[in-house]
């Protein structure tokens, strides 16, 4: 049996590299998964990719309230329920000194990295608690256990999901409902090829490529490499389903190795 037939899964960021992947998995594992993220034309493709008959999509602004309830509410009214909500949105922000991080900026990232998980938490709640309990699963970061510089802004928010995560699976304990966050090293996505672009930008040499970025990232990892999209899915598949079943409050890596030893 798939290991989440008769499941409802709404999955935020989308699409992006790991929220693609963990959509795909999900519906190839039997949940119906409800999509949620800014871009209408790519969320149409992730679903038609997956099927109509096993994929819906919202349109939403995860730091928004009444965009939350509402793709909250299209997911009950799709499928019946709700039984994992992988609060999966993120930005990375821009690359910069603390005192030279542009405010505006750090509240972006705030907002959609730490809001956006607390306000999917704060209306799938009763909704799970409606169906006698379920999993949510938070993306956080290797950088949330330890400091990147010029990385302020994603760095605080990806510590600060797990004070989210810490707390909402102790008061979720009663209700059946687990809560776990997972912390990926470099992943082959858009934002890492981002995240590339601006060190190379901010280096003003040549002789640095997106390349020579790439490998100093990837030198930093015992197993030497990027991780795939579908690796970190994966781990996320195993925390929403019954696999996990007594795993809660807990912080898992997919990160090659990297926060085994110094950074």
């Amino acid at each position: 049996m798939a290991r989440l037939d008769g499941k409802v899964a709404v999955i935020t960021g989308a699409t992006g590299g790991i929220g693609r992947a963990a959509s795909k998995l999900f519906a190839d594992e039997g949940a119906k998964v409800a999509l949620v993220d800014l871009d209408e034309a790519a969320l149409q493709e992730v679903a038609q990719s997956i099927g109509e008959d096993k994929a819906s999509y919202t349109v939403a602004d995860v730091t928004q309230p009444d965009q939350t309830q509402a793709y909250i509410d299209a997911a009950v009214n799709r499928w019946g329920g709700i039984d994992v909500l992988l609060a999966n949105a993120g930005i990375e922000g821009t690359l910069a000194s603390i005192p030279e991080y542009p405010v505006d900026m750090f509240d972006r990232v705030m907002a959609v990295n730490v809001r956006g998980v607390w306000l999917g938490i704060k209306y799938v709640v009763p909704v799970m608690e409606g169906r006698g309990g379920g999993s949510i699963v938070i993306t956080s970061s290797t950088a949330g256990i330890g400091g990147t510089p010029e990385m302020s802004a994603y760095t605080t928010s990806k510590h600060a999901v797990i004070g989210i995560m810490r707390t909402a699976a102790i008061e979720g304990a009663p209700l059946g409902i687990r809560v776990n966050t997972v912390h990926p090293a470099p992943i082959e996505t858009r934002m890492m090829r981002s995240i590339e672009e601006m060190r190379v930008a901010a280096m003003d040499d040549s002789a640095v490529t997106v390349e020579v970025a790439k490998q100093s990232f990837a030198d930093r990892i015992p197993l030497q490499r990027y991780g795939d999209p579908r690796e970190v899915a994966h781990m996320m598949l195993f925390l929403a389903s019954d696999d996990s079943s007594f795993s809660t409050g807990g912080m898992y890596m997919v990160d090659g190795g990297r926060s085994a030893g110094s950074r």
